[in-house]
C-alpha cells in the first residue's frame, strides 16, 4: 500500500531534509510540498492525501489553522514537525499521529511511520467489514439478522466499568455514564456529565471493550454514547452534529453518517 504524503513547511531546507529522511520508506510517496497554510489546505482538498507532515509555526495560517481548514472533508492523518515543544499537547488534541521535533530523529520518524501504517490498516479493515455487512444485508438479510442477534448475545462480554488511572488515582467509571470519548494521539479523553479523565489507550482497543449497541464511532476522533444523543443537527456536505445531553456537540463525518440513520426513522 502506497501512503500518499504531503509535506508542509515554510522553510525549503526543512522540506528537503524531511524528504531525504523519508526516502528509505518505500511505501511513502511524496505527492506535493507546500510552503504555507493556504497552499496546504488547497493541496489537501485537491489531492486527498493519506498523510501530511505539517509545520506549526508558519506565517498566515499556522499548522492548527490548516487542520481546522480541512475538517469539512475526511481529513488525512497529520504529523506535526516543529521546533517548538510547547505545542505538543495541542498537537495531540487534534488527533495527530505524532509530534516530531526538529531536527527529526530517524528512530522517532520510523516509529511514526509505523503508527501511520497501523492507523491506515485499521481504517481499511473497518471499511471492509462495513461493506461486507451492507452486501450481506442486501443479498441475504436473514444471515445479516443472525449476525446481529449473535452480536446481542455477545454483549455480556463488554465492560460495565472502566478503570481509568488519571492524576495518580484510579477512577472506576460506569460505562453508561460515559457521554463521549475523544482521541488525542495515544490517549483517550473520557467525558461524563461531571468529569473528564485521560486514559492511555488506543481508540481501537477501547472500542473492543464497549458495547457497540451503545457506543458508536461517529468521526475519526469521536465515540459517542447513543443513549445520550438528544438532537441531530444537519451540517454541510452530508455531515451533521450530534447534540448530547450535556449540550456538547460532536461532529459526525460523512464516513459515519449511517450511525445517524437510526435517529431519523
Amino acid at each position: 500500500m502506497t501512503i500518499r504524503t504531503i509535506l508542509v513547511d515554510d522553510e525549503r531546507l526543512a522540506i528537503e531534509g524531511l524528504q531525504l529522511r523519508l526516502e528509505p520508506f518505500e511505501d511513502i510517496e511524496v505527492i506535493a510540498t507546500c510552503s504555507n497554510g493556504r497552499e496546504a489546505i488547497r493541496a489537501i482538498k485537491t489531492e486527498k492525501p493519506d498523510l501530511v507532515f505539517l509545520d506549526i509555526q508558519m506565517p498566515g495560517f499556522d499548522g492548527f489553522g490548516v487542520v481546522k481548514g480541512v475538517m469539512e472533508i475526511e481529513p488525512p492523518l497529520f504529523v506535526f514537525v516543529t521546533a517548538y515543544e510547547e505545542h505538543a499537547l495541542r498537537a495531540f488534541e487534534t488527533n495527530a499521529v505524532n509530534y516530531l521535533m526538529k531536527p527529526v530523529d530517524p528512530d522517532k520518524l520510523a516509529d511514526t511511520i509505523e503508527r501511520v501504517r497501523q492507523r491506515l490498516a485499521e481504517k481499511k479493515s473497518a471499511e471492509e467489514a462495513d461493506k461486507l455487512m451492507s452486501v450481506l444485508a442486501e443479498v441475504a438479510p436473514d444471515k445479516a439478522e443472525e449476525f446481529s442477534a449473535a452480536d446481542g448475545e455477545a454483549s455480556d462480554r463488554f465492560e460495565k466499568l472502566i478503570n481509568v488511572k488519571d492524576r495518580g488515582q484510579i477512577f472506576r467509571v460506569d460505562a453508561n455514564a460515559i457521554e463521549r470519548i475523544e482521541a488525542a494521539g495515544d490517549y483517550m479523553c473520557i467525558y461524563t456529565a461531571d468529569n473528564s479523565l485521560i486514559l492511555r489507550e488506543t481508540m481501537k482497543d477501547l472500542e473492543r471493550r464497549l458495547d457497540p449497541r451503545v457506543f458508536q464511532r461517529v468521526h475519526r476522533s469521536w465515540i459517542v454514547n447513543l443513549n445520550l444523543v438528544r438532537q441531530v443537527r444537519p451540517h454541510t456536505n452530508g455531515e451533521c452534529f450530534l447534540v448530547l445531553e450535556s449540550g456538547a456537540e460532536v461532529k459526525v463525518s460523512r464516513s459515519y453518517r449511517d450511525v445517524v440513520a437510526r435517529f431519523v426513522h
